[in-house]
């Protein structure tokens, strides 16, 4: 079912822009967020997460940024951060809550902890660390400046079943 509230803006028009790269075959490339305070979004994102900021723009409607893994560079997976200036007064609006999260796995238990005690420190903690049944891992969840959950991870299993599954498949 079409959203019929969604309106191409009066702005926007075609580039004529035709990039170099791209997939072989479909691809997931990236999640869009809303945020009221794009500074904060992605200052919060840079200390939290390893994400960095990859791109910046702005246009009539708002404000855009992506964030990635600069290794990602022949797959990226991208958050988009987007603060339409409509919407910018209305404060945070949470997309990804109460349970649905952006998952971030990182590579030792005391990183879970170090992030987990920094979120304490500054009020966006949302679920201490804490040992899961596999494959769920050992777990944390805080909250970006407009309350996205984030849960960070360790020995979650999605490396190991990517690989007992998909193996070196050549990427698409």
């Amino acid at each position: 079912m079409a959203d019929e509230t969604w309106q191409q803006p009066s702005w926007a028009e075609k580039s004529g822009v035709e990039h170099r790269s791209g997939p072989r075959g479909s691809r997931w490339t990236h999640i869009a967020l809303p945020c009221h305070d794009i500074d904060k979004t992605i200052d919060w994102y840079t200390r939290y997460t390893t994400l960095e900021l990859l791109d910046r723009r702005s246009d009539p409607d708002g404000y855009g940024a992506w964030m990635g893994h600069p290794d990602q560079a022949d797959s990226p997976f991208i958050l988009v951060l987007v603060s339409f200036f409509k919407d910018q007064d209305k404060g945070p609006q949470p997309i990804m809550a109460p349970f649905a999260h952006i998952g971030i796995e990182v590579p030792s238990r005391a990183e879970v902890e170090r992030i987990a005690e920094m979120g304490r420190a500054e009020g966006c903690l949302m679920w201490p660390p804490t040992d899961m049944p596999d494959p769920i891992g050992y777990i944390c969840a805080v909250t970006d400046p407009d309350g996205n959950v984030v849960e960070i991870s360790h020995n979650q299993g999605v490396y190991d079943k990517a690989m007992e599954v998909w193996g070196n498949k050549a990427r698409a």
